[in-house]
Parts: structure tokens; C-alpha cells; sequence
């Protein structure tokens, strides 16, 4: 495992109660990587030994800084850390103002210099007029866009968060997620984010470390690792591919807009953005059906050209299809869940150059959004089914 100045670097071996644990991973000094996978797979555990919550032998280094090795131990209140846990566990005799007051202070107190403000975090988060009320008169997503600010204003070198949207309902998530989002945009504190809510890692992530029973089983760039036939997380019902798209033209006649990707474009219902900015585009195995000839009559509006990279079987009944757009497979990749009876009456295997229909388009999150405007907007749109 080879780290540099730009990398987050964990290592740790041992066991915590009857939990053995084995983990080494790289993670990028920005973005937000997940430590994504089942209930007890170890990602708690890993977050706490990188908190310094739990000792157990290894290395961490966080850029050019040694937090733990054979010598050397940082003890949790030496890390500069911000954490944010699935409870808000706000002070509740304090008003939402001097909870977020009481990170700054901390700050100050370790002569820690600021790189986020508390009016920014006030206006990322939406706080502005929540300032005065008490903890016990706020929702759930409210108290935990608090603690979030107070773990900000702690100026941290690096933020924690042990899914913080796990004691949240859905309507509660939908309305903190574009502040996530917002943060996500504009700070450059890395992230590292524990979730075993796919939709979530989807939405948010940038790299992803997937983990089961304590140990990683694969870790990398999040397009990457997602549509990788040969690992687990491709095997799941809501698989998916990520793709970076940029908004094209907006067909007002049929209310639909271009979007553009590596390779190709795809139709979706709707006003999705102003032309020329950048999407996250999300597509599901499932909603991805394959023809070895271009269909003439269908009801579908994406129709592709793709080149067949891999195929691997699910079960005795349904494979896996990783796609390259572009008959000359240069294009983004994606993956197709078929049966093995339509594989094998189409004769398709790999290398070979067919038509992807693609029944419907998620839009995920916004990439590149301009700071000139701090106030997060609706980035979601709901699934879209195509005419």
C-alpha cells in the first residue's frame, strides 16, 4: 500500500471484543470517500481507530502527518477531527448558535487557524434561522445540519461522519441530503463517510472502500468499484453504474433535455440543469436491456451503441454485462442485467458490438456547482421514465 502527501493512509490488525479486524486502504486528501458494506463488516470500528476511539495496531497517516504507527500514537483529542455520529447528541441546555459557537471555541482553544467560517457554514447548511432555537424545538435533519456545522467549526483536518442519516426518516434524508451536497462542493476538508445505504454512497461519494467481515474487499474511485463484475456490490438488485454527464439543450416542445456522456447522449424528461453544467447521472443494470441489431420501432429513447466487455454470471438464471459506449468501446462504461436464455438466443458474448436500451435515467447530484451561490438547490430529480 503506497501513500503520499495527497492521501489518507489506514492499516490496522487486531480485534475488538470477538471482532477480528484487517483493513488497509488509500483514500484522497478531498472528496468524500465511503467506507461502505453490510451491518458489521467493521466500518464503525474503522472510523473509531482513525477517531482514535479505539486502539489497535497499525498506521495512519493523513498527508504528510503520522497520526499512529510503531512510535507514535495521537490520542482522539490530538486528532484534528471533526465527528459526526447517527445521533446529533447536541447540548441541549445550549441554542443552536452556541452549539455551533462551542466547535469555534475549540478551535481557538487548540490554536487551530480557520478555514471555514461560521457565517459560510450558517449559509451551507441553511442554520440562518434556526440560530436562536433550542435542540429539543428542531426535526432530526435539523439537529444533525447542526452538529455537522459544530463538527465544521472545529476547523477539522479531516471529517468523520458514522451514518449520519441512519436515524433519519425518508422525507427527514431528502431534506438534508442537498446540504450534504452543498458541503460536499464547497470545502475542501476530505470526508470519510459511513453508510450501508447504496443510495446514499451513490448519491454522495467520490471513492469508495468496501468492506465484509472486517476485512476490504475492494477500494478505488466509486465508478469503478460499482460496476466491477467480478465484485459483490455489482451483484446487488439496485446496481448501478455512475456516469459524469453534461447537461445539453432543453427540448421544450416534448420537455426533455440532452444530457451528455462519454460515448453518447441520453434523453430525460424534464429541465435538468443550465446547459454546460455537469450531473451525476445514474443508470441501473436492471433498466438496461441489450439488442444485437439497432431496434427500428421502440418506445424507448436511448438507444446506444455499446461494445460487450464482460460478462459474468449472477446465478444460474441472470449475468452480468459490462458495457463500453461506442461500437469502438471508448466511450463511459456501464452494466447491463440480463438473462442467460436472451444471451444466448442473441448469441452475444464478449467483444462483441451491439444496442443498449436504457429504459430509465437517474439524476444525482450536481459536480462542479459555482460558489458564488452557498444556498443548496433541489438536485434531485425522481426516477425518470422514459417515453
Amino acid at each position: 500500500m503506497t501513500a503520499t502527501g495527497d492521501t489518507i493512509s489506514a492499516a490496522y490488525s487486531g480485534s475488538v471484543g470477538a471482532f477480528q479486524i484487517d483493513i488497509a486502504f488509500n483514500a484522497p486528501m478531498h472528496g468524500l470517500t465511503a467506507l461502505f458494506g453490510p451491518s458489521g463488516s467493521g466500518k464503525t470500528t474503522v472510523l473509531r481507530c482513525i477517531a482514535g476511539l479505539h486502539h489497535l495496531p497499525g498506521r495512519l497517516t493523513v498527508g504528510t502527518e503520522v497520526w499512529q504507527d510503531e512510535r507514535t500514537f495521537r490520542r482522539a483529542h490530538e486528532r484534528p477531527i471533526g465527528y459526526v455520529f447517527q445521533e446529533a447528541s447536541l447540548f441541549p441546555h445550549m441554542s443552536v448558535r452556541d452549539n455551533l459557537s462551542y466547535g469555534r471555541k475549540r478551535a481557538l482553544r487548540a490554536g487551530t487557524p480557520e478555514t471555514v467560517s461560521e457565517a459560510d457554514v450558517v449559509a451551507y447548511l441553511g442554520l440562518e434561522r434556526l440560530l436562536d432555537r433550542a435542540p429539543k424545538n428542531l426535526s432530526g435533519g435539523e439537529r444533525q445540519r447542526v452538529a455537522m456545522g459544530r463538527a465544521l467549526l472545529s476547523q477539522p483536518r479531516l471529517l468523520l461522519m458514522d451514518e449520519p442519516l441512519a436515524a433519519l426518516d425518508l422525507n427527514s434524508k431528502e431534506e438534508i441530503l442537498p446540504y450534504f451536497e452543498t458541503l460536499h462542493e464547497r470545502l475542501s476538508i476530505p470526508m470519510l463517510y459511513v453508510s450501508h445505504d447504496l443510495s446514499e454512497v451513490q448519491r454522495l461519494a467520490d471513492t469508495i472502500v468496501l468492506l465484509d467481515k472486517g476485512k476490504v474487499v475492494a477500494a478505488g474511485p466509486l465508478a469503478d468499484v460499482l460496476i466491477d463484475v467480478n465484485l459483490p456490490s455489482a451483484r446487488r438488485p439496485d446496481a448501478s453504474a455512475m456516469l459524469d454527464a453534461v447537461v445539453g439543450p432543453y427540448d421544450s416542445r416534448y420537455s426533455l433535455t440532452r444530457v451528455d456522456v462519454a460515448g453518447g447522449s441520453l434523453i430525460v424528461p424534464g429541465r435538468i440543469g443550465d446547459p454546460g453544467t455537469h450531473r451525476r447521472v445514474r443508470v441501473a443494470a436492471a433498466d438496461v436491456s441489450l439488442s444485437a441489431s439497432r431496434p427500428s420501432e421502440t418506445t424507448i429513447s436511448n438507444v446506444l451503441p455499446v461494445r460487450l466487455i464482460e460478462v459474468r454470471p449472477i446465478d444460474d438464471a441472470q449475468v452480468n454485462v459490462l458495457l463500453m459506449l461506442g461500437h469502438d468501446g471508448d466511450g463511459a462504461r456501464m452494466l447491463a442485467r440480463v438473462t442467460r436464455r436472451s444471451m444466448e438466443a442473441l448469441t452475444l458474448v464478449a467483444g462483441q458490438r451491439a444496442y443498449a436500451q436504457v429504459k430509465a435515467v437517474s439524476m444525482l447530484r450536481r459536480r462542479g456547482a459555482s460558489k458564488a451561490s452557498p444556498h443548496p438547490l433541489p438536485l434531485t430529480a425522481p426516477r425518470s421514465w422514459l417515453p
